[in-house]
């Protein structure tokens, strides 16, 4: 098994690049930016993505420890293909390319509904503001929050997500953090500064083609070490 860190860079960086650009917290740090300062945004999606890429490969890490490496390796490799299979078939039998952007915007949307329909008498808004404030917002900006808490659970049980956790276990799990860090950060950044204007230049249904046969490569690759 290919346990050198560069392997794992190289291939955590490649996968996490092609499954996030187009993706759902993609369009949303998009949105986001749109609406709020940029820096705020970035900042907390970009931690959100951090904390979710080393959550994942210490959890790919600390499953050889629980079960035989010889099985890791082969639900790695499972997985790999499963995933390929699955990214191919979206990009053949999806016609749009602007789903994952209507289904940001549409969550977006509801979330703001959901606070606008919460109404404070003015004389009591004070007196609420102090008794009822959130622990969080004492030390982070609520955009800050709310791109973290977006991120984190869009990204958490995503596909890319469950394919760092079987790449952490078959590769360098360092090389795996570093690569993934390395890939979100250059998609958030994108997300970010441009992303809507990005996502018309860029077809989704090939960015999804071209993730699915990364997988399938991946899954070769595994199958054959």
């Amino acid at each position: 098994m290919g346990l050198s860190l560069f392997e794992g860079f190289a291939k955590s960086l490649a996968m996490t690049v092609l499954s996030e650009i187009g993706d759902n917290t993609f369009f949303a740090a998009a949105i986001l930016a749109m609406r709020h300062p940029r820096g705020q945004v970035l900042a907390g999606c970009l931690v959100s993505l951090i904390i979710t890429t080393v959550l994942s490969a210490a959890l790919g890490f600390a499953a050889p420890n629980l079960i035989a490496r010889e099985w890791t390796h082969h639900t790695a490799t499972i997985l790999f293909f499963v995933f390929g299979i699955w990214s191919l078939w979206e990009g053949i039998t999806e016609d749009g390319d602007d789903d994952e952007l209507a289904e940001a915007e549409a969550k977006l949307e509801g979330d703001s509904k959901g606070k606008n329909k919460i109404k404070v008498d003015p004389e009591d808004k004070d007196d609420l503001k102090k008794t009822k404030r959130p622990f969080l917002t004492r030390y982070f900006s609520p955009i800050f929050i709310k791109a973290f808490s977006i991120t984190f659970f869009g990204e958490w049980g995503d596909r890319s997500q469950i394919a760092t956790v079987g790449l952490a276990a078959d590769e360098n799990p360092f090389g795996v953090v570093f690569g993934g860090i390395l890939g979100q950060a250059i998609c958030t950044i994108l997300a970010v500064l441009g992303g809507k204007r990005l996502a018309s230049h860029i077809s989704e249904k090939i960015v999804t083609l071209a993730g699915g046969l990364l997988f399938l490569a991946f899954g070769v690759h595994s199958f054959l070490s």
